[in-house]
C-alpha cells in the first residue's frame, strides 16, 4: 500500500480549537476516524495524576540514586536538571502532535500520520514493548517494599509471586474503568507528593550534614569508568534517563479526558515538571543528610535513600517510609498498566496487532479489557525472568533503552513530516520556526540518549555478568525491532491502515468497520 498523501488542509489545520465537553470530544474523535468507546470522565488533574503517578519521583529516586552516587558521587545529581531539560523537549514536540490528533496510543497514531502506516505502526509496536516490559520492572521492584514492610527476606520465587500478584491487582483495578482507576492512583500519589515535598524539605531544612559543595566532588567513583569524569558523567546522563519518562501516559488517556486537544498537554507538562522538581530536590536532600557518603559512594549501602531518612528522622519513621514508598510504587504500576492497555487498544481496533478481535473489546465499564488482559499477560510472563537474577536484569536494562526508542522514532516523523511540508501543526498549539527548532533539538537529544543508553557498559552490570546481560539494551530493542519488521512483511498489517482522511470524514479499515457492533 502506497504512503498516505500529506494530510489534507482540514486535518492540518484540525478542529482542537473547536467546540469543547462531551459532545465536542466525541465529534472531535469521529473527525479521527473512531467512536468513543472509553469512559470520558478525566478532568485535567485527573490526567495529570496518569503522567505525575508513572513518573513518580519515589519510583524514580529509587530507580536511580544509588547507582548514580556509585559511578558519579555527589555530583552525580547535576544529571537531572540535563535530563529533565531533554525531556522537556520531548514533552514539547509531543504537546503539538496530541493538541491536534488527541488519541491513544500516540506513537502508533501520530507516526502514521506523519511519515506512513509502516513507520506507524513499528513506532507502535517498539513502545508496546517497552511499557508492557516496562510495567515487569516496575512490579518486580515493587516486591522487595511489600516484604520489607512485614520483616521477612524473600527468596527468588516469592518475589516473582510478589510481583505476579501486584500485576494482577493492578489489572483488576484497572478493569473496572477509568474512575476506579483514577480514584486509587490519586490516593497514591496525593500521599506519594505529600510525603516526598515533606521529607525532602525537612532533610534540606533541618538534618542537613554535609555543605552544598559536596555536590562539586565525585568521591573518586569515576574510577569505575576507567578514572574519566565525562565518561562517569555520560553513564550518569543513561541512568538518569529513567527518572524522568512515563509522562506520556497522559496521552494513553486522551480518549478519556475531556477537552483532550488542550488539557492532555497541559497534563504532561504538570507532570514532567513537578516529578522533575521533586525528584531534584529530593536528590539533594539525601545527598546533604546522609550520614557516610563514602561508605554510599562504594556501593555498601544498597538503599542510601532510606538510611538517610531513617537516620535522621528516627527509627519508628522506617515502616512509615517503607509503606509510602510501597504505594508510589504501586500506583506507578497501576497508570503504566492502564497506559499498556490503551495503547494495545489503539493497534487493535485498526485491525493491525495480533489477535485484534480479542485485544480491542471493551468491558461493560469502558475500560479496556482486551488490551488489558493482554499487557497483563505479556507483563506477567515475563516476571519468570526474575527467577533468575541474571535475566531479570537483563530485561530491565531493555526496557530502560527501548523507553527511549519511541521518543526519538516520533521526535523524527514530526522533523521530517515538517521539512517535507506535509505537516503542519493545527491543533490549540502551534510554535511555527520555534516549533521546528526545538524538534531539531529534540531529535538530537533523544538520539544522543537512545544511544548512549544503549551503549554496552560493565558498569551497569553485576560484577562477572555475562556478556549478554551487559549488551542487554542493544540486543533487547535489535530483538524487538527485528520481530517487528518480520510480521510487518509477513503479516503486512500497514496494508490495513487507510491514509488519514480528512477532517470531518472518518477513517476507517474494513476490518475495523466490520468488527464495529451493528
Amino acid at each position: 500500500m502506497p504512503l498516505p498523501p500529506p494530510p489534507s488542509p482540514a486535518d492540518a489545520v484540525g478542529r482542537s480549537d473547536g467546540p469543547h465537553g462531551p459532545d465536542g470530544d466525541a465529534v472531535r474523535l469521529a473527525s479521527l476516524g473512531y467512536t468513543q468507546e472509553l469512559r470520558r470522565s478525566l478532568n485535567v488533574l485527573g490526567n495529570i495524576s496518569m503522567g505525575f503517578a508513572v513518573v513518580s519521583p519515589v519510583v524514580a529516586l529509587y530507580a536511580v540514586s544509588m547507582i548514580g552516587t556509585m559511578i558519579a558521587g555527589p555530583a552525580w545529581v547535576w544529571a537531572l536538571p540535563v535530563v529533565l531539560a531533554g525531556q522537556c523537549l520531548v514533552v514539547n514536540v509531543y504537546s503539538e502532535l496530541t493538541s491536534q490528533w488527541p488519541l491513544a496510543g500516540g506513537p502508533y497514531q501520530w507516526g502514521r500520520r506523519l511519515i506512513g502506516p509502516s513507520f506507524g505502526w513499528l513506532s507502535g509496536w517498539v513502545w508496546q514493548f517497552a511499557v508492557m516490559f516496562g510495567n515487569t520492572t516496575v512490579a518486580y521492584l515493587a516486591s522487595p517494599w511489600v516484604f520489607a514492610l512485614i520483616g521477612v527476606t524473600p527468596s527468588p520465587g516469592a518475589m516473582v509471586a510478589v510481583s505476579m500478584a501486584i500485576v494482577l491487582l493492578c489489572a483488576l483495578v484497572n478493569a473496572y474503568g477509568i474512575g476506579f482507576l483514577k480514584w486509587f492512583v490519586s490516593a497514591g500519589i496525593a500521599g506519594e507528593a505529600i510525603a516526598s515535598v515533606l521529607v525532602g524539605l525537612s532533610l534540606l531544612l533541618f538534618f542537613r550534614k554535609h555543605p552544598f559543595s559536596l555536590f562539586t566532588h565525585t568521591f573518586g567513583a569515576e574510577a569505575l569508568s576507567g578514572g574519566s569524569v565525562p565518561l562517569a558523567f555520560l553513564t550518569v546522563l543513561a541512568v538518569a534517563g529513567w527518572a524522568f519518562i512515563g509522562f506520556d501516559a497522559c496521552v494513553s488517556t486522551a480518549e478519556e479526558t475531556k477537552d483532550a486537544g488542550r488539557q492532555v498537554p497541559r497534563a504532561m507538562w504538570w507532570a514532567l515538571l513537578s516529578v522533575g522538581a521533586v525528584v531534584i530536590l529530593n536528590a539533594v536532600a539525601v545527598a546533604v543528610s546522609y550520614p557516610d557518603t563514602a561508605t554510599a559512594v562504594a556501593g555498601k549501602d544498597i538503599d542510601p535513600v532510606t538510611t538517610a531518612v531513617v537516620t535522621s528522622f528516627g527509627s519508628w519513621s522506617d515502616k512509615p517510609f517503607v509503606l509510602v514508598v510501597l504505594v508510589s510504587f504501586l500506583a506507578c504500576a497501576m497508570a503504566s498498566q492502564g497506559g499498556a492497555a490503551r495503547g494495545l487498544y489503539s493497534l487493535a481496533r485498526d485491525d493491525v496487532f495480533p489477535f485484534s478481535r480479542q485485544v480491542r473489546k471493551v468491558n461493560g465499564r469502558q475500560a479496556p479489557i482486551g488490551g488489558l488482559i493482554a499487557s497483563t499477560l505479556v507483563s506477567g510472563g515475563a516476571l519468570l525472568l526474575g527467577m533468575n537474577a541474571t535475566a531479570i536484569g537483563s530485561l530491565i536494562a531493555f526496557g530502560t533503552a527501548a523507553t527511549f526508542v519511541p521518543f526519538f522514532l516520533v521526535a523524527a516523523a514530526a522533523l521530517v513530516a515538517r521539512l517535507r511540508g506535509t505537516w503542519v501543526p493545527g491543533g490549540h498549539i502551534r510554535q511555527g520556526r520555534k516549533g521546528t527548532v526545538l524538534n531539531v533539538i529534540a531529535v538530537a537529544w533523544t538520539g544522543f540518549e537512545v544511544t548512549n543508553v544503549c551503549w554496552p557498559r560493565a558498569v551497569l552490570a553485576p560484577p562477572g555478568a555475562p556478556w549478554y546481560q551487559i549488551w542487554a539494551a542493544p540486543l533487547g530493542v535489535a530483538v524487538v525491532l527485528g520481530a517487528g519488521a518480520a510480521y510487518l512483511m509477513a503479516r503486512r498489517p500497514q496494508e490495513k491502515i487507510r491514509a488519514a482522511a480528512p477532517e470531518g470524514a472518518p477513517e476507517r479499515t474494513a476490518a475495523a468497520a466490520a468488527s464495529q457492533p451493528e
